[in-house]
């Protein structure tokens, strides 16, 4: 065995830099940070080659003392704390006195500096961590930091160094996740000698996020904010039409520092819930203001992870800021005609559907009035017989389209209907004998037969109650005119018209009635138990939380050798489904701590909501069309279950420019 040695200071220094300096995305983010602590009001980056040869970030803070730029890069020095309470509660964004010694351990570093006292800077050279001349110089009240040739005697590591574009897109990241946690400061990004990002500093969240992600992604965006519990969230959260197809777009900051946070992106996540489509994830840029004492910011050396003294007030918060956000929207997608674009300002990709698309939409969590149609006889295919339709007058030629969604069908008589003063439901008369067809099945009552179940589990901590919904405003009278393919319902309402999925809204009416009325599943018996082998701890979960489960219906015992059994389930749950569902109630707990019993249950509901549904391609009565119509004209339903829209708008204006009307 090798003798036991202390190991060089150099090499210990390198050891060091591989923790804090992993990629010259590493350095710009304790550069920049360093300079927003020290009070900068503009900070401007620029690399070359990805960073590699060089990166430089000047700055006009306060600056650093002569007397006291050589200790700046020596290990363990800094001026933003001083004793053991000071780690306590922590406010600035650096503090480990770490960055710089790693940094110019690893580099070839010029630093140019200047305080206001003093009439002259100082200008500082360093190599590998040593000095190699220092001198007056005169300079602006800041610091200028260039970082040239890194990783130069560290050959190791330049070979995982990726190509320049991919590391300047990771440097490029870093500033713009910089720029939206300060949005009071003014950065300036310069990649290869052409500037990239200008953000104007005026303190607005939403100049910097209009500046960092684009006109498009900025206008998909709603405010954000809420408080509780000692602590506030605001910021910008996506539309659910928005929504994208990963995570990237997420970025979360507590008081004032860039974090990844499971907690915070899993409330987030939780409030669009239902609202959605699957597999698309929404955007945000969320901002966090606690104490400092219920942050610890000291368990990652890149500081990029922290802990939370109390991580269910964390989820709260954020959680009902957001959903309040989504429940004050009242946009609706509008369909996209080629050539055409929406009559608002909003793009294309943001709030507008294609006609032959099923993107996602946004939609609101309110309960639906609406009581399910039963009863009623149904087609299940088109019916051959068409109704005679009168003939339109002649009117000037028109650009012939091809393939057009639209037919002629059968107006219904003029019966404006006020959307704020709903009109109670009449009794719909049943198809003539010659066109019924076999009976759709009655919609699932709210209590149907004896359940057993288990008491409600306590919340762990008082939730935070989210503000009061703003009221809406009043709304133009609205007519039914027909329906397309005994499927979408036409509705005229001003300067536009809206094609409403009688399906979609039926479904997400029952899914409403039912979540309100605190529904809960007969529980069948299985005659042969279902077992399965979970992770360890979501075993251990599902285990645990047996009171909580017989809410579901679900009975689940050990089963030996990691396995768990179960002996009951709902019985609108397949056997096949069994194991799935409880995966996701074992990771929903496991993620949240949240043990909420009409969330776990959505899934189960959505189910039940969709069989109980009209279905498209039933012919419709008059008076059911207008009570679909009603329900979501009034604002109560606007999204199915999945995320589908309910209803798009198509206006006037967008129809004119087809028939070069205008």
């Amino acid at each position: 065995m090798a003798a036991i040695k202390q190991l060089d200071p150099h090499v210990a220094d390198l050891i060091a830099a591989g923790e804090v300096v992993e990629r010259p995305a590493s350095v710009v983010k304790e550069l920049m940070e360093n300079a927003i602590d020290a009070g900068a009001g503009a900070v401007t980056v620029e690399i070359a080659h990805g960073g590699m040869s060089l990166i430089r970030v000047a700055d006009d803070g306060c600056g650093i003392p002569a007397d006291q730029a050589p200790t700046a890069f020596l290990r363990h020095a800094t001026s933003k704390i001083s004793t053991q309470r000071d780690l306590e509660a922590i406010g600035t964004l650096g503090f480990r006195g770490e960055a710089l010694a790693a940094i110019s351990a690893v580099s070839r570093v010029e630093l140019l500096t200047r305080t206001e006292e003093e009439a002259l800077g100082t200008a500082l050279t360093l190599e590998a961590g040593a000095v190699v001349s220092r001198e007056e110089a005169g300079c602006p009240r800041g610091t200028t930091l260039s970082v040239r040739e890194l990783f130069f005697n560290t050959p190791a590591r330049l070979k995982f160094m990726k190509k320049d574009a991919a590391e300047g897109a990771a440097v490029f990241a870093a500033v713009q996740r910089t720029a939206l946690s300060h949005p009071e400061v003014s950065v300036k990004f310069i990649r290869d000698g052409r500037q990239e990002l200008l953000t104007p500093g005026d303190g607005q969240l939403k100049s910097a996020v209009y500046a960092v992600m684009g006109r498009d992604i900025a206008l998909g965006f709603l405010p954000v904010k809420g408080s509780g519990e000692g602590m506030e969230a605001a910021g910008f959260a996506s539309l659910p039409t928005c929504c994208r197809g990963s995570r990237s777009y997420q970025h979360f900051f507590v008081n004032g520092r860039y974090v990844k946070s499971r907690i915070m992106t899993a409330a987030v996540e939780e409030a669009y819930k239902n609202q959605k489509m699957v597999g698309k994830f929404p955007g945000c840029v969320i901002h966090l203001t606690a104490k400092p004492g219920e942050v610890d910011v000291n368990v990652h050396p890149a500081k990029t992870e922290v802990k939370f003294q109390r991580e269910q007030a964390v989820f709260s918060t954020v959680y009902y800021a957001v959903l309040s956000a989504l429940d004050r929207d009242h946009s609706r997608p509008q369909a996209v005609i080629p050539g055409v674009k929406p009559a608002d300002t909003v793009t294309p990709n943001q709030t507008a559907l294609p006609l032959r698309d099923g993107a996602a939409g946004t939609q609101f969590m309110a309960s639906a009035r609406f009581r399910p149609l039963a009863g009623q006889a149904r087609e299940s295919a088109p019916i051959a017989r068409e109704i005679p339709a009168p003939q339109p007058p002649p009117a000037p030629p028109a650009p012939k389209k091809k393939d057009s969604p639209f037919q002629w069908v059968e107006p219904l008589p003029e019966k404006r209907v006020p959307a704020e003063k709903p009109a109670p439901a009449k009794a719909v008369q049943p198809p003539p004998p010659a066109e019924r067809a076999p009976e759709r099945p009655a919609p699932v009552p709210a209590k149907a037969g004896p359940e057993r179940s288990a008491p409600k589990a306590e919340p762990e901590a008082e939730p935070v109650q989210p503000p009061q919904p703003e009221p809406e405003p009043p709304q133009e009278p609205w007519v039914v005119r027909g329906e397309l393919f005994h499927t979408y319902v036409v509705v005229e309402q001003g300067d536009k018209a809206l094609l409403i999925d009688k399906h979609a809204a039926h479904e997400r009416a029952n899914f409403d009635r039912l979540k309100a009325a605190d529904y809960r599943p007969m529980v069948q018996e299985l005659l042969t138990p279902v077992t399965f082998s979970p992770a360890p701890e979501e075993r251990e979960l599902l285990l645990s939380q047996g009171e909580l489960l017989a809410q579901f219906g679900f009975e689940v015992e050990e089963f030996g050798s990691g396995a768990v059994a179960v002996r009951s389930a709902p019985d609108y749950l397949d056997t096949g489904d069994i194991e799935g569902a409880l995966g996701e109630l074992a990771r929903r707990l496991r993620v949240t701590g949240a043990a909420d019993p009409a969330g776990a249950r959505d899934e189960l509901l959505h189910t039940m909501a969709c069989k109980a549904a009209i279905k498209g391609g039933w012919r419709s009565g008059r008076e059911e069309l207008e009570e679909v119509a009603r329900m979501v004209m009034s604002g109560a339903v606007k999204y199915c279950p999945h995320g589908r829209p309910v209803a798009i708008e198509l206006t006037k204006k967008q129809l004119e420019k087809q028939f070069r009307r205008v």
